[in-house]
């Protein structure tokens, strides 16, 4: 399945009331380096990496590619959102698979699920009735919890990586008219 054009997507930022989602920049390196040698962020994502083995494999701008989103707040980035494109094919129902990773001091103040749903937004947008597919493990009670908030209807469970996992999907309304 071919992605989004580089140039088209992010498309412009988002604003939401908290929140702004753009493409990634330079001033982001830190965080991205901050974020994936979390282990508190690793515990959901299969593990950290070494701080030092990021610091010299990150790019000068992370993470600019089709389909990412950084969430920035007051200025700075607190995470990622993620709407990579998929072929149909178990556990994928074709469309796009939402993802989200945030620093842990962003956690339990309801930035994913806004953040989350103004990407949903602008995907139902730009592809209109294109699926995306939403995958967890079941003990991730939050990432459940999103789910659910967010409007993924559960399509199976399925056992990989030694932990139960769930897959979901979310489907635009209809346009009217």
């Amino acid at each position: 399945m071919t992605g989004p054009e580089p140039a088209v997507w992010p498309p412009v930022p988002i604003a939401t009331a908290r929140l702004v989602l753009r493409a990634s920049e330079a001033r982001d390196r830190a965080a991205f380096v901050a974020l994936f040698s979390s282990p508190e962020v690793g515990a959901h994502i299969g593990g950290s990496r070494p701080r030092g083995e990021l610091e010299r494999a990150m790019p000068e701008v992370p993470g600019r590619r089709p389909g990412l989103f950084v969430v920035e707040r007051d200025g700075a980035m607190i995470g990622t959102v993620t709407l990579d494109r998929r072929d149909a094919g178990p556990p994928y129902t074709g469309g796009a698979e939402l993802g989200y990773l945030l620093l842990p001091e962003a956690w339990g103040h309801g930035y994913a699920t806004e953040a989350c749903a103004a990407a949903l937004d602008r995907f139902a947008d730009a592809f209109p009735g294109e699926p995306v597919t939403l995958r967890t493990r079941t003990a991730n009670d939050r990432a459940m919890r999103l789910a659910a908030k967010l409007g993924f209807a559960e399509v199976e469970r399925y056992e990989e990586y030694g932990a139960e996992q769930w897959s979901g999907v979310w489907s635009p309304a209809a346009p009217s008219g």
